[in-house]
């Protein structure tokens, strides 16, 4: 690991906050290479004091992965692959305000994502992390072998209709709701990441609508378990933003909730969304859910 690179972990189950790095210059392959591994050995780091353009935050991002262009929300003006998270003053409702995992609901998941706060709150907007990989660790064996042997139906259908808590509509976001043709795809409910080898709960409540081959109705009791046990304190841990601040996460093994208690306050925040290589994603089992009675 670089010299100027110093790790100090936050929380049991997940996180550590890195020091010693400017992200806004161009840092050399070893500096990338020993973030990686804090992500894969934390699952969420997090950066302080920052100054990011939008121009360096999609360079940083793009040292991991092609970068993700929302489907539903619209990007910035020259910068599609940049998502502007606002909730302003008078904006009821947040984005990111429920447990989950980001774009689940597609073909070929993100692998990560890079929030930047731009502008914070006096007081509130917390992020709340859950270490999907702790959640599975945690269960009996007898409900791990169970879950390793069924695949889940992810889709973007419910969160992003009209009734959907990521569609309402918010002053400073430009948002489109799910036209009914929104595809539905399959992904194991247990997720082997690809770089570790550790093994996680590969679920959430805001996409994931049923278990393959089963009835929504049956895949509920499971699926309501799991929600619930997933969420459980001990694998979590919660970041207070400053301007300047970035936090990086791992989707794979991770669920995040951005906490709406700061009424009538601003909060602006910038995203990239790191997709998997294409080598990587030809490896992915993910395909069209077929339709259950």
């Amino acid at each position: 690991m670089p010299e100027t690179l110093k790790i100090r972990r936050l929380a049991g189950a997940l996180g550590a906050e890195i020091s010693g790095v400017d992200l806004a210059q161009e840092a050399p392959d070893a500096t990338i290479a020993a973030i990686r591994q804090a992500l894969l050995d934390h699952q969420v780091i997090f950066f302080r004091d920052q100054t990011l353009t939008p121009e360096r935050q999609v360079a940083f991002g793009a040292r991991f992965g092609p970068l993700n262009i929302h489907p539903y929300v619209a990007g910035m003006a020259g910068h599609p692959e940049v998502m502007e998270v606002v909730k302003e003053p008078g904006d009821r409702v947040n984005f990111g305000g429920g447990w989950h995992s980001d774009m689940s609901f597609l073909e070929r998941p993100a692998i990560g994502s890079i929030l930047y706060a731009v502008e914070t709150p006096e007081f509130g907007g917390d992020t709340l992390f859950a270490s999907q990989a702790a959640a599975f660790e945690a269960l009996s064996p007898g409900l791990q072998v169970t879950l390793e042997g069924l695949n889940a139906i992810h889709s973007a259908a419910r969160e992003y209709s009209a009734q959907g808590h990521s569609a309402q509509k918010r002053k400073s976001m430009a948002i489109a709701e799910a036209d009914g043709l929104v595809g539905e795809y399959v992904h194991p409910m247990v997720l082997v990441h690809p770089e570790t080898g550790r093994k996680a709960l590969y679920v959430n409540p805001a996409f994931t609508i049923r278990i393959e081959g089963w009835k929504t109705r049956e895949s509920m009791a499971l699926l309501s378990y799991l929600f619930e046990h997933c969420r459980y304190e001990g694998f979590t841990c919660r970041f207070n933003w400053r301007p300047g601040s970035v936090a990086f996460w791992d989707n794979r093994s991770v669920w995040h909730f951005a906490l709406n208690d700061y009424p009538g306050q601003r909060r602006h925040m910038r995203r990239v969304t790191v997709d998997p290589w294409p080598v990587e994603a030809a490896s992915k089992t993910a395909r069209r859910a077929e339709a259950v009675s």
